[in-house]
């Protein structure tokens, strides 16, 4: 009874495949015991499992990605609209400065019809009271290329700001003059430090070109453009340690530097020949260089700068 019990289990534990021919032939098979079937199974299950794991992971592979680069692309148009925007902007703060250039032209005239005392203010039109210069045949500008940032656009805003102040103020005290036939402006004078202070203008000329924005909005100038005949003398405007004399690279051309002390820096770019050299003392008024057209120029004129701790501003404050 045992030995038939035994040869069943043992039976019953086999599988058997039988692979029949679709027309006829002799049919194969194939008997496989219970363990390494029931192995087969679960090793084809867990194929399966793997597969559609790694096919899952594929397919969410590829859409992570392409929802990455759509996100990238739509970064690059929202920067290219926000520089689109800056540029439009800074040619509207650029028009605006070239208006508020017409309205001083406009007073000019106004108060040299009316006899008036002239402008009491530290930007003229022409360097050192110098009449005689046309700005028709001196137009020479220049300076370093540098595309208008957000900072840029702000710094010409405010400075168109402050101007609006100055017209104001100055059209105010216009009328005031007219209306009580005074020849004479008050002034408030300026006290200025000592010698080591920017006060004079560095050469006579024509400004050329004003601090701020340009160019219809694409290049924002660090300095004022002064222009005049080549060779014009170029003067210290402050006592001070030239640092730098000779070519820049940047677009300068001939080059002088001086250190006035206190974090002020004065700089004369596109000479035609310096006069100086790097640590000399110079006294203001003295000569430096002489007025070219080196480096990024359009004609010879002095590209005159300021800047304090290293950060260029607004020469005007300093040109009496």
């Amino acid at each position: 009874m045992s030995a038939e019990n035994e040869k069943n289990k043992t039976a019953a534990e086999e599988y058997t495949i039988k692979f029949i021919p679709p027309q006829g032939g002799d049919t194969k098979t194939i008997r496989l015991p219970g363990t390494l079937f029931k192995y087969g199974v679960i090793s084809l299950l867990a194929g399966a499992m793997l597969f559609v794991g790694a096919f899952s992971y594929a397919v969410y592979s590829t859409f992570v990605n392409r929802n990455g680069a759509a996100e990238i692309e739509d970064l690059r148009q929202v920067n290219s609209i926000q520089q689109e925007q800056l540029l439009q902007l800074a040619k509207k703060a650029n028009a605006l400065q070239e208006d508020m250039n017409q309205l001083k032209k406009l007073e000019e005239d106004i108060r040299r019809l009316s006899g008036a005392q002239p402008m009491q203010e530290n930007n003229s039109s022409n360097g050192d009271g110098n009449q005689s210069v046309d700005p028709e045949t001196h137009n020479g500008q220049g300076g370093p290329i540098s595309t208008p940032t957000v900072q840029n656009v702000s710094d010409t805003l405010a400075l168109v700001e402050q101007g609006l102040a100055v017209r104001r103020q100055s059209l105010t005290a216009l009328k005031e003059e007219l209306s009580q036939r005074q020849k004479e402006l008050g002034a408030v004078s300026i006290n200025l430090p000592g010698g080591t202070t920017p006060a004079i203008w560095p050469a006579r000329g024509v400004v050329s070109s004003p601090y701020g924005l340009r160019w219809n909005g694409s290049d924002f100038h660090p300095g004022i453009d002064i222009a005049n005949d080549m060779g014009t003398p170029i003067l210290a405007t402050a006592d001070g340690v030239v640092r730098v004399a000779g070519w820049n690279d940047g677009g300068y051309g001939n080059m002088v530097d001086i250190d006035h002390g206190n974090g002020i820096m004065t700089r004369y770019g596109h000479a035609m020949q310096v006069a100086v050299t790097a640590g000399q003392h110079v006294r203001r008024g003295q000569v430096i260089a002489y007025m070219g057209s080196t480096g990024f120029s359009t004609g010879p004129h002095v590209h005159y700068e300021v800047r304090i701790n290293g950060q260029a501003v607004n020469p005007s404050a300093y040109l009496h």
